[in-house]
């Protein structure tokens, strides 16, 4: 056997040892996930992000096109990152093997001689796709080690309903594991306490509430109703439409909650993805669009991120309680949804490992009841 062959035998088992280690840790693969703002890269600047474990590179060709590559050189792993981009090609910074940014292809080995018949044109950097919505980059993250799927959907793109409207993104990290910032995303019983304020909730001002959800594909959804009528912009909202206010909120696998707010002509959108960076560490990405003319993006900005500090300030604490690793218990009807998610989950993973179809935890429209 030669060495070679040893080699990427090695490589094989050390990708399935990673791919097994980051399953573990919870991550759901085959999905898009936000890398980064597209604000952030711009010319021929290089920039590092962490998905899934997985280290990432992020640049733009000349052209203005983005790509993800894996930050370690396939020679002897130094980061990517610490090299150059040309406009096309990333050079590493330790040898100048040099690769093409948006397939991660190497186009030369600068150390090769004459007599050298490596066939260079066979050596990739690990690459992602990569495509630009809504002011994010999104990366779509496989397996390492395994085969790209051959169809990929179009990343997520946030719903509108006017061609001009305002948009605005917030963002902050969570030191805990993904499947506690989802929950926690889409729990619908910890308003009064973690966001009372005079412009939002009272904690005197719970009463008891009844929610249609309905199943949809990879998730589940509170069927359009009216939203609540202690939260004061809503109220204002109906007050200048003169018409009835509609909510609609979606969870779907992996990380996705949506939110689309209607009255009349009005609409607000909004999605928060809670995306993983390590196995103790995710980060919430919210951005939103609306064309309410009384609603400017500064004050928007003010509100939302006092409501993520909160969020962030009571996954801290958290985090403090989970260290001791204490039994949890999940209630119904208010942690319905969570257990929904896990179900979702562990389904999901369950098809794809016999090929069998998903099969959803929920059998049709259900009626939850709790008090928030």
């Amino acid at each position: 056997m030669s060495e070679a062959v040893r080699t990427m035998m090695r490589m094989d088992a050390e990708a399935a040892q990673e791919a097994a280690a980051q399953a573990d840790a919870g991550f759901l693969w085959d999905f898009w996930y936000p890398a980064a703002r597209s604000t952030e890269i711009r010319g021929q600047k290089l920039i590092k992000e962490m998905l899934l474990e997985v280290p990432l590179v992020l640049g733009r060709t000349s052209e203005g096109k983005v790509f993800a590559m894996r930050d370690s050189c396939p020679h002897r792993g130094i980061p990517l990152s610490y090299g150059r981009l040309d406009g096309k090609v990333v050079e590493c910074c330790y040898h100048g093997w040099r690769f093409d940014a948006c397939s991660g292809q190497c186009v030369e080995i600068p150390s090769l001689s004459g007599q050298d018949k490596l066939k260079v044109e066979r050596i990739f950097a690990g690459h992602f796709p990569c495509e630009e919505r809504d002011g994010y980059v999104w990366v779509f993250m496989n397996v390492p080690g395994a085969r790209m799927p051959e169809r990929i959907p179009a990343a997520p793109a946030l719903t509108v309903f006017s061609d001009k409207y305002k948009i605005t993104h917030l963002s902050c990290e969570l030191p805990s594991h993904i499947d506690h910032g989802i929950i926690g995303l889409m729990d619908p019983a910890h308003g009064p306490f973690v966001h009372q304020s005079w412009f939002w909730r009272k904690r005197g001002s719970i009463h008891e509430k009844a929610k249609q959800f309905e199943p949809i594909p990879n998730g589940f959804r509170m069927s359009p109703h009216s939203p609540s009528t202690n939260s004061a912009p809503y109220q204002l909202l109906k007050k200048i439409t003169g018409e009835p206010v509609t909510t609609t909120i979606d969870f779907v696998l992996p990380n996705i909650r949506t939110e689309i707010d209607q009255s009349g002509k009005m609409w607000f959108s909004s999605r928060a993805t809670v995306t993983p960076v390590q196995r103790d560490l995710c980060r919430i990405d919210f951005v939103a669009a609306w064309n309410l003319f009384f609603l400017p993006v500064w004050v928007f900005r003010i509100f939302g991120n006092i409501f993520l500090r909160q969020d962030q300030e009571t996954m801290i604490q958290q985090a403090e309680g989970l260290k001791h690793n204490p039994r949890l218990m999940l209630i119904d009807d208010a942690d319905r949804p969570a257990k929904w998610y896990f179900a979702l989950k562990a389904n999901l993973i369950e098809s794809r490992r016999t090929g069998a179809p998903m099969a959803h935890p929920m059998d049709g429209p259900v009626t939850l009841r709790w008090r928030s």
